[in-house]
């Protein structure tokens, strides 16, 4: 009897290339559960990312995004900006472009914690990639936006995929994880709202200047900042500037400025064990009282109390040295 068998001619897969988008989920989970032991803020051997853990539902709060594009894993996130409601979930990624404070809430428990991987936005890797995109016909008229939300599609999510196993080697990681952000980096500029991002990150026109203006805020948050002379240095009048300015981020520039201090001393007390008084000085308030009034407002609690809930429950790693905004999720 002849044993000979037909060969197979169907080419050899990559052990990820037939899983379907659940089951690269369930492994993204697997992956990243190693890479966030805290809750919090895991730092990464890449500066610019890091793995975010929370095993508890956390109820809506401030929050304050530096740009870049938050990818999760397990479990759900909503942001709230005005009308709007941005979900991200296993299903949808959020991206950032300017930095707007909103609220945000998560669903989480110890059994299915959240897991969440932030990219913090690297603007030359950006600019180059979008370079590239529109040497190649690619580009589109959109809108700019601050924040979208998009549904994760399957090029996107074997693109995570790998980069989390990569970043499960110390090895590989710092050799091979820049390239996988590229291309997630990629996948996301040229996914169902790349055009939108693209358009927000060439930052033309009145959403350009609002958001050179925004940049100002954050480097200056703590001096004496004349809402007037920004208005000026964007080339708009001050009723312009304000309405362009609240159409975008969905508050005023004074309000801004107040929200950012308040996010930045917040983060500066939990990290340094600072007082109030302190925090207040640092951070461009005159008044400790009027600080603390705005900050328990803001926060729903004191800022020694705040600043302790911090510390105990989440870890609060120190900024990026290359950051340039104030960053509290």
């Amino acid at each position: 009897m002849n044993d000979a068998r037909t060969p197979d001619k169907t080419p050899n897969k990559a052990p990820n290339e037939s899983l379907q988008i659940p089951d690269m989920q369930r492994r993204m989970v697997e992956l990243a559960e190693p890479l966030s032991p805290s809750e919090g803020y895991n730092l990464t051997v890449l500066p610019d990312v890091r793995i975010l853990r929370s095993d508890r539902p956390l109820a809506r709060a401030p929050v304050l995004y530096e740009p870049g594009i938050v990818i999760v894993l397990q479990g759900r996130k909503r942001g709230f900006l005005g009308d709007e409601v941005y979900l991200y979930d296993a299903q949808h990624y959020l991206a950032v472009s300017v930095p707007v404070p909103f609220s945000m809430d998560t669903d989480a428990s110890a059994q299915e914690p959240l897991l969440a991987i932030y990219f913090r936005l690297d603007f030359k890797v950006a600019a180059d990639l979008m370079m590239q995109l529109d040497e190649h016909g690619s580009a589109k008229e959109a809108a700019p936006r601050s924040l979208t939300s998009t549904p994760m599609d399957e090029r996107l999510a074997r693109a995570v995929l790998r980069f989390l196993e990569v970043m499960n080697s110390p090895l590989e990681a710092p050799i091979l994880g820049p390239g996988l952000v590229r291309e997630i980096y990629f996948r996301v500029l040229t996914g169902e709202q790349g055009s939108v991002i693209r358009a927000s990150l060439t930052r033309q026109g009145h959403f350009g200047k609002i958001a050179k203006a925004i940049r100002t805020i954050h480097a200056d948050f703590h001096k004496k900042l004349d809402i007037d002379r920004l208005a000026d240095e964007a080339g708009m009048s001050p009723t312009s500037f304000h309405a362009h300015f609240k159409a975008i981020t969905s508050t005023s520039p004074i309000q801004y400025l107040k929200t950012t201090r308040l996010h930045q001393a917040r983060l500066i007390m939990a990290r340094n064990q600072i007082t109030a008084a302190q925090a207040s000085a640092q951070v461009g308030y005159e008044s400790p009282s009027q600080f603390s009034r705005e900050f328990k407002r803001m926060f729903g609690r004191g800022p020694a109390e705040e600043a302790f809930r911090m510390r105990q429950a989440f870890a609060a790693p120190d900024p990026s040295p290359h950051a340039v905004y104030v960053a509290a999720h």
